[in-house]
């Protein structure tokens, strides 16, 4: 069994529910309206969608996160 770590981005939507996506893993996420919980069920995502296939294991490694301003 190997061990993998994936790098989530987790942001919050206008009614408060938390989103966690796995940016290596195409079509992984999940929500849930606490961290904990999110957090189980995003473990538990990326097993399943490693189960599926590993094809959609994407090899780009996480640099950061930044916010930008835009005028419209």
């Amino acid at each position: 069994m190997h061990k993998h770590n994936f790098t989530i981005i987790i942001e919050k939507d206008p009614d408060g529910t938390l989103i966690a996506s796995v940016p290596n893993l195409k079509g992984c996420h999940t929500q849930a309206k606490t961290l904990p919980i999110l957090m189980s069920r995003i473990k538990e995502a990326i097993e399943l969608c490693l189960e599926v296939g590993k094809e959609n294991l994407s090899s780009s490694k996480f640099v950061g996160l930044q916010e930008i301003e835009v005028s419209i």
